[in-house]
């Protein structure tokens, strides 16, 4: 029994890829992204995927009574492999030339987990957020989709079929049974372990699961919708909740959840009701979008490499002529590729035996180079020094503890130089974080013990919690807990200096950095505080704790560094691209206006000015970083590193100079306190 062609299912393909090819350009239009809900394009694949393989499988257990595996897999090899391994292998070179040596083993990383077939669980356990903009850097993040797909063709043939053997009149319960406990676990997770949630099978198989229902109902009853005027209208609010939710979800709603059946219902509501006489079926098996959904798989796969390697190149942020340039060029890459892999692997004509060995061969090639890229640690050499040493790593992963644990999101923090009375303690964010590897070899010289509490996002607010403005859970460490822990801690020292700092602003605002020069989107920042009854507001909380703390000991307040809005690595590495990788750097325009960062931090000075009094401190970072008598111009932080550039020369130079303000301030300290 052959599966009948629906051209409306290439339709739907197209919908989903051009989602998928839009959320992932980040267009912008009037300030305003129009789909931001694009993501959705993965579920409408799977909901097809879950659809076609299904029947599949049950139309051959139906006619033969039995289901040939090899027959089974070796279609999903001709159609899933050669194009995959095309794509791997010519991205391989972009990849030598862009990419900075830790990049390049990530890279390397996800090209084998993808060929397992389990690169979700890579980018889960990276800590990749999907839809984030460092994602965006990642060619072959989007591969996590096609190892989800992959892990359901293996597992659920199997049981589909020990289900239809043994279980054949509870078939449909069961199929239902494990849609219900899937669409459970996705609204249970995306509100719990989001992250895990998105990437995993469990909470997407109810998405293929709802391809499978359909399948099973239309194999049962050898038809689908016989209701004449139900067929005229659901496929037309079919693709309007499609469209909806393409164009008003967004990354901060929970997905896959409750909200994501509307997208599935459309869906299923145009594959079950679509019929030639029909205006959705008739628009949906144009040519045009046929033959779109016929490279679909192939456009899936090209465009995030090419976008990505746009993006490292800065080939992306041009003008409009440049995106339209990108499209194209996807376009082009997946025609050839659709023609000349996809069709003759996918030729039954063509002997498997002979594609097979060609298959693995690819694969070796790839395992073998990958593996190598590994070992090499990135083949550093090839790059200027000046990316191998200083982009090597983040300066906050540098300190560490006699155990060998990263100080930074360190519950009980770090603690060195412990023989001496004289104590200097370290509170607040990453930013802090970025300086305290160098700041720690000086304060340990000057005879002090130094001790460090430094984690991601949390700055001193006692009263006060972080949580997901998403799940709304609060954060496991930087909570009031933690804050009055350290605050006993704290209180208990007699004439210590507390330097106190961190990225004031985002805080404040609840929006990271837009420097108003690039066409971003204002994008909110995913965490807040929120106050837990003491006190109403931040500013209140900071004051009068700061105050209570300053009775015994001395405070060093450090004020906002200067941010750039933009990721100075990769800017550096545009230009060494655009000039030719040459061997010494021309270093340019790795700056933000002294005007925003005015306005950026206006707020964060206010608060950091309410706090006075004698045993009250203050540093200016921007002092050292901001360029007031010439171009009022700004360089800075990137909230991975703290640097600077002089005379074509960028280095972690940036947290010494911070540093030295601080040596020089406990100087001060000192003098006065003698």
């Amino acid at each position: 029994m052959k599966l009948t062609y629906r051209p409306e299912i290439d339709g739907l393909r197209t919908i989903a890829v051009c989602a998928v090819i839009l959320y992932h350009a980040k267009i912008t239009i009037l300030g305003h992204q129009p789909f931001k809900g694009g993501f959705v394009g993965v579920d409408i694949f799977f909901v097809i995927s879950g659809y076609l393989i299904t029947s599949i499988i049950l139309k051959e257990l139906l006619t033969t009574g039995s289901f040939s595996f090899k027959n089974f897999y070796e279609r999903r090899i001709r159609r899933i492999l050669p194009a995959l391994l095309f794509v791997m292998m010519i991205s391989l070179p972009f990849a030598w030339m862009y990419l900075l040596p830790s990049s390049f083993i990530d890279f390397s990383k996800s090209i084998l987990y993808s060929l397992g077939f389990n690169s979700n669980f890579y980018f889960y356990y990276s800590g990749q957020q999907y839809g984030a903009e460092s994602g965006l850097l990642k060619p072959f993040l989007h591969t996590w989709s096609l190892s989800v797909e992959e892990q359901y063709y293996i597992l659920f043939p199997i049981v589909l079929l020990i289900t239809f053997k043994y279980f054949r009149k509870y078939l449909i319960h069961i199929l239902i049974l494990g849609f219900v406990i899937s669409i459970g676990l996705a609204e249970w997770g995306s509100r719990n372990y989001p992250s895990f949630n998105f990437y995993v099978l469990p909470t997407r198989a109810w998405e293929l699961l709802a391809g499978s229902i359909l399948a099973f109902f239309e194999i049962n009853q050898n038809q689908r919708s016989r209701h004449q005027k139900l067929n005229l209208m659901l496929p037309t609010i079919g693709l309007l909740l499609i469209g909806h939710s393409i164009l008003f979800f967004n990354d901060e709603m929970f997905h896959p959840s409750f909200y994501t059946l509307s997208t599935i219902i459309g869906v299923c509501l145009i594959i079950w009701f679509s019929n030639k006489d029909e205006m959705i079926t008739k628009m949906l098996s144009t040519k045009l979008f046929v033959r779109i959904g016929l490279i679909s798989y192939s456009l899936y796969l090209w465009h995030y490499p090419i976008f990505s390697f746009a993006r490292i190149t800065d080939f992306f942020y041009g003008d409009t002529i440049n995106k339209i340039s990108i499209v194209l060029i996807i376009f082009i890459f997946s025609i050839i590729s659709y023609y000349f892999i996809e069709k003759p692997f996918r030729n039954k004509k063509n002997k498997f035996k002979i594609l097979f060995s060609i298959i693995l061969v690819g694969i070796s090639i790839l395992v073998i180079i990958n593996l190598k890229i590994i070992f090499k640690d990135g083949y550093k050499n090839r790059v200027p020094k000046i990316f191998a040493n200083n982009f090597s790593e983040p300066s906050w992963k540098l300190l560490k503890s006699k155990d060998g644990n990263i100080c930074l999101n360190n519950i009980d923090g770090c603690k060195f130089n412990i023989n001496f009375n004289k104590k200097v303690f370290l509170i607040g964010d990453s930013h802090m974080a970025s300086i305290m590897f160098d700041l720690k070899d000086k304060i340990v010289k000057n005879n002090y013990q130094f001790i460090t509490s430094t984690y991601n996002s949390c700055v001193y607010f006692p009263e006060f919690a972080l949580i997901d403005r998403k799940t709304q859970q609060t954060d496991k460490f930087c909570n009031d807990d933690y804050f009055q822990k350290l605050k006993k801690t704290l209180l208990k020292e007699k004439n210590s200096i507390i330097i106190l700092g961190g990225n004031f602003p985002v805080y404040l605002s609840g929006y990271l950095f837009n420097n108003q020069e690039m066409d971003f989107e204002s994008v909110m920042w995913p965490q807040k505080y929120i106050p837990l009854g003491k006190y109403d507001n931040i500013h209140n909380s900071f004051k009068k704790e700061i105050l209570e703390l300053s009775e015994h000991n001395k405070i060093i307040l450090i004020y906002p560094i200067p941010e750039v809005g933009f990721d100075p690595n990769l800017r550096i590495l545009n230009q060494w691209v655009r000039q030719g990788f040459p061997k010494y750097l021309d270093i340019k325009n790795i700056t933000t206006s002294y005007e925003n960062y005015k306005k950026r931090v206006k707020s964060s000075f206010e608060l950091l000015d309410s706090v006075q009094g004698d045993n009250i401190y203050r540093i200016y970072p921007h002092t050292s970083f901001c360029d007031t008598t010439i171009n009022n111009r700004c360089i800075t932080h990137d909230n991975e590193n703290i640097f600077y550039i002089d005379n074509n020369h960028v280095s972690f130079k940036g947290s010494e100079m911070i540093n030295n303000l601080i040596m020089k301030k406990i100087k001060e300290i000192e003098l006065k306190s003698n």
